[in-house]
């Protein structure tokens, strides 16, 4: 995968596309996230550039450094600075490891440290007001309403929504196999209403969208648009924008709904181990920022309710 919209001049230029094709090819990162790390290390290599840097031997600890000074300056956020840094740093691990320089100038460069936020969620009112609205009759209708008991109840993300195909629907034993970052599947229970609001979609809506095709056999996916085609991550983002309006809630987002179905969850009593196999997460640490919201809500309970705090 060449860098977008032009590849830099130079060695480091030649390496970075290479070192795309390493990401997407041998470790399995998905499109998205190579293509993010191509958008951060475009902007390092024209950094660099600016400085008259066009060589991995010729970079210097301080040239990282003032990339870092200058997406600060440009404000961009703590997260976004210590994702395009992490990219720099793979980059110039990448270099070292296939014997093209032996020049690390981020060895030594720390990550800025993250800013804790804890992820949005809706209490079991605003998920109740959600799901069991009125939505519109017709297939899409029926569609947009299995999209949303489907994030909800299976905790997905937006992309393996989307790439639901009907080989991964094992609804008799209650499981959706979902693949999921770094091309990686996993078995996700679906149950309740999120099964019913699935199957009932399957039964005439997906058959009567997929008769809109253009092609003369329909695809796989489980979620089509109105022409018969997969569902977009853009569309799914716009029905629930839509529906969660309707619903009181203002730029509803696909991944709110994740992390209301990871909060509830623990909440619930699920484990931690068994939400981190759910949720796909490579690390427990990760889930772990659920325990922090489980906290807010229990100390936020105490205020409410105790007469002396």
């Amino acid at each position: 995968m060449a860098v977008p919209r032009g590849r830099p001049a130079g060695r480091l230029g030649r390496a970075c596309a290479d070192y795309l094709d390493y990401l997407r090819v041998e470790r399995g990162l998905s499109e998205n996230t190579t293509a993010a790390y191509a958008r951060d290390l475009r902007a390092y290599l024209s950094h660099l550039a600016g400085r008259g840097v066009v060589d991995p031997d010729d970079v210097t600890r301080a040239d990282v450094e003032s990339f870092a000074a200058a997406r600060r300056a440009d404000g961009y956020a703590s997260s976004s600075i210590e994702r395009a840094l992490s990219a720099v740093k793979g980059f110039h691990r990448f270099l070292v490891s296939e014997g093209l320089t032996r020049n690390h100038p981020t060895a030594a460069v720390r990550l800025p440290k993250k800013e804790e936020r804890l992820p949005d969620y809706l209490p079991h009112e605003t998920v109740s007001a959600l799901l069991d609205q009125p939505f519109p009759p017709g297939a899409l209708g029926e569609r947009d309403h299995a999209v949303l008991e489907v994030l909800y109840g299976c905790g997905l993300r937006v992309s393996e929504l989307c790439g639901l195909d009907t080989r991964d629907l094992f609804l008799g034993e209650g499981f959706l196999r979902v693949t999921g970052k770094g091309s990686k599947e996993r078995l996700v229970p679906i149950a309740g209403s999120a099964r019913r609001a699935l199957e009932g979609y399957l039964s005439g809506a997906r058959a009567e969208l997929a008769s809109h095709a253009r092609r003369a056999a329909p695809g796989s996916a489980v979620f089509l648009n109105k022409n018969g085609g997969r569902i977009s991550r853009q569309a799914v983002h716009a029905l629930c924008e839509k529906y969660g309006r309707l619903a009181g809630v203002e730029g509803l987002h696909p991944h709110t709904l994740r992390h209301t179905f990871a909060t509830h969850m623990l909440a619930g009593g699920a484990d931690l181990r068994v939400l981190q196999e759910i949720l796909g997460h490579a690390s427990i640490s990760t889930t772990q920022i659920y325990t922090h919201v489980d906290r807010t809500q229990l100390r936020e309970t105490y205020l409410a309710a105790h007469p002396r705090a």
